[in-house]
C-alpha cells in the first residue's frame, strides 16, 4: 500500500533511491570496519579492536534505521550483498589488510565521504519536500561527524 504522507509519489521514489545508496554505503563501511576489527594488529591492538567494535555497533544501528526509513516511505529495502555493492558509492578493498594507522585513515576517509554525501542528500530531500528524511539525514550526519572526530583523535594520538 502506498503511503499517503504528503510527499508526491515521484518525490518519494527519488528519496528512496537516495536512501538505498546511503544504505549501501553504510553497509560497505560497516563491512570494512568489521574487517579491521578482526584483522588489526600492533601495539594498540586491544584499544583498536574495541574501538572498531564500537563503531561497528553504531553502524549496525544506522543500517537498520536507514532500511526502516526506506520501508516507512513505502518501499522494500535492498538487503543483499550484490545490491549493496551495486548501489554503493564507497568501494570495498578485498584482500587488503593494512597497518593500523592506514586502517584508521581509510575509515576516516570513508566517514568524511559519507558526511559530504549526506550534505548533498539533505539538500535533495529538501528539494523533494521530504522534511522527515531531511531531519533523519541531519541526525545521521551528526553521528558520522562524531565517529569521524573519534577517528581523527585516535590518529592524532600517540601510542603508549
Amino acid at each position: 500500500m502506498e503511503p499517503n504522507i504528503g510527499i508526491l509519489p515521484q518525490n518519494r521514489k527519488a528519496v528512496i533511491e537516495i536512501l538505498k545508496k546511503l544504505l549501501s554505503d553504510e553497509y560497505i563501511l560497516y563491512t570494512k570496519t568489521r574487517n579491521y576489527h578482526w584483522n588489526v594488529t600492533g601495539p594498540q591492538f586491544n584499544d583498536l579492536h574495541k574501538f572498531f567494535e564500537g563503531q561497528c555497533g553504531e553502524l549496525d544501528i544506522i543500517i537498520d534505521d536507514v532500511a526502516e526509513r526506506i520501508r516507512e516511505l513505502g518501499s522494500k529495502s535492498i538487503a543483499t550483498l550484490v545490491e549493496f555493492t551495486k548501489n554503493a558509492r564507497l568501494k570495498e578493498e578485498p584482500n587488503t589488510y593494512p597497518d593500523a594507522k592506514t586502517m584508521l585513515n581509510n575509515l576516516l576517509n570513508d566517514q568524511d565521504s559519507i558526511i559530504r554525501t549526506l550534505r548533498k542528500d539533505l539538500e535533495a530531500c529538501t528539494k523533494y519536500q521530504d522534511a522527515g528524511t531531511a531531519d533523519f539525514l541531519t541526525g545521521l550526519m551528526e553521528q558520522h561527524e562524531k565517529m569521524a572526530w573519534m577517528l581523527r583523535a585516535f590518529i592524532e594520538g600517540k601510542s603508549i
